[in-house]
C-alpha cells in the first residue's frame, strides 16, 4: 500500500468556516477543519489513510502521490495566436528564447 505520508497536504484559513481546513491534493473531495493548525492537518491525514485502507480493501485504484511522480519538465499550452505573437515580441525585448520567456512568466 502507498504510504499516505507521501502525499500532498495543505492547510489554510477558512474564513467561511472560522477555522483552519486541511487538504490533500491527490483527494481533493477531502477536507478537515479544526480551529487548530495542527490538528487539522493531523486529521486530513488520517482521513486519506483510513480512505487508502477501504480503497485497497475494496480493489479501487489508489492515486499515486505527486512527490513519487516523475515529471518531464515539458507540458503543451495552446494559446491564441495574439498571445503568441505578443509573448515572442516580449521575448525578443528581453533578448531570451520565448521558451525561457514563458517559463519565467510562470514560475512568477
Amino acid at each position: 500500500m502507498v504510504n499516505h505520508d507521501h502525499y500532498t497536504y495543505r492547510i489554510t484559513w477558512s474564513s467561511e468556516d472560522q477555522e483552519f481546513i486541511g487538504l490533500c491534493a491527490e483527494f481533493p473531495s477531502l477536507s478537515y477543519l479544526s480551529e487548530n493548525r495542527n490538528t487539522a492537518l493531523e486529521g486530513i491525514t488520517n482521513l486519506v489513510k483510513d480512505i487508502l485502507v477501504d480503497m485497497e480493501q475494496n480493489g479501487e485504484e489508489i492515486p499515486i502521490p505527486i512527490s513519487e511522480k516523475s515529471y518531464s519538465g515539458k507540458f503543451q499550452v495552446r494559446i491564441t495566436p495574439e498571445l503568441h505573437r505578443r509573448l515572442a515580441i516580449e521575448a525578443a525585448e528581453e533578448k531570451v528564447s520565448l521558451n525561457r520567456y514563458v517559463s519565467y512568466k510562470l514560475a512568477y
